[in-house]
């Protein structure tokens, strides 16, 4: 199995910053992408910002210029650096690995727990 846990999420006000993290474990052969995702009450999933197969990040345009992806390829850990936090960045906040557990098995997808970030005006 692969386990994705995510932690760092809390209550900041606007204007603040959080750093969120996302580690995977498990029988994990090679790693493909590793991002995150947010869901807010009464709306869709979304990306917020994850690694592409080529290496570059990719960012919502939302989060542009005041969200950070990094990671720690020995670690198998992606964070999610968030400065300048908006209200409206008020989710759960989601890390989804795509791997796979064996060199010549399927790629797949796995998703953490969530963790909520609350930003208060």
């Amino acid at each position: 199995q692969v386990q994705v846990v995510e932690s760092g999420g809390g209550l900041v006000q606007a204007g603040g910053s959080l750093r969120l993290s996302c580690a995977a474990s498990g029988t994990i052969s090679s790693i493909n992408t590793m991002g995150w995702y947010r869901q807010a009450p009464g709306e869709q999933r979304e990306l917020v910002a994850t690694f592409t197969s080529g290496g570059g990040p990719i960012y919502a345009d939302s989060v542009k210029g005041r969200f950070t992806i990094s990671r720690d390829n020995a670690k198998n850990t992606v964070y999610l650096q968030m400065n300048s936090l908006k209200p409206e960045d008020t989710a759960v906040y989601y890390c989804k690995c795509n791997a796979r557990r064996t060199p010549w098995g399927p790629r797949s997808d796995y998703w953490g727990q969530g963790t909520q970030v609350t930003v208060s005006s």
